[in-house]
């Protein structure tokens, strides 16, 4: 979930970079001014600090957001980089996805599975729980846990793992 900055927070940077750069001009003007005024050295030395501090913020500020355009703008490159590799992993996946999904369901024909209980077969192969297939199919928890039950009974498989494992254990490469 992605959370969208207010117009302010966007701007929040060059905001408080305008402030520092208005405390910087009134600061150095009056010094200028004192300076012509005979004010005692020690007043001008402490108006020439806090321009020169203001100026560091402002830099400091504007590399910042400059810094941040830039790792936005790399992230933006990133994004976009993955957002195409997924889209080719899914068209040269997809024919073996189609595949597969052909013969999950050929499989839960032989095991004769009604046509709900295929449903929530396909559910739990996505790794939904009862409760979450419960609000997707909106039927309750109860009706999917005696589908469920009547799934395992078909295919004298004992528990949700054992199902996934049938049909997943093989497309995995072993670990050495």
């Amino acid at each position: 979930m992605m959370i969208k900055p207010t117009s302010l927070a966007k701007y929040e940077r060059i905001i408080i970079a305008a402030f520092f750069t208005i405390i910087f001009i009134l600061a150095f003007g009056d010094v200028y001014n004192d300076y012509f005024e005979g004010v005692a050295i020690w007043h001008l030395v402490i108006e020439i600090i806090v321009a020169i501090i203001s100026l560091l913020a402002v830099l400091y500020l504007v590399n910042g957001l400059l810094l941040l355009r830039k790792s936005l703008s790399k992230e933006k490159q990133i994004s976009k980089d993955l957002d195409f590799e997924a889209l080719k992993w899914k068209k040269i996946s997809e024919k073996y996805i189609k595949g597969l999904s052909i013969e999950i369901d050929d499989q839960l024909n032989r095991w004769g599975l009604t046509e709900a209980e295929k449903g929530i077969a396909f559910l739990l192969l996505k790794g939904l729980s009862d409760k979450e297939i419960s609000s997707v199919r909106k039927t309750s928890v109860k009706t999917v846990r005696t589908q469920v039950n009547a799934i395992y009974s078909k295919t004298r498989i004992t528990s949700r793992s054992e199902f996934l494992a049938f049909f997943l254990e093989d497309l995995f490469l072993p670990v050495n």
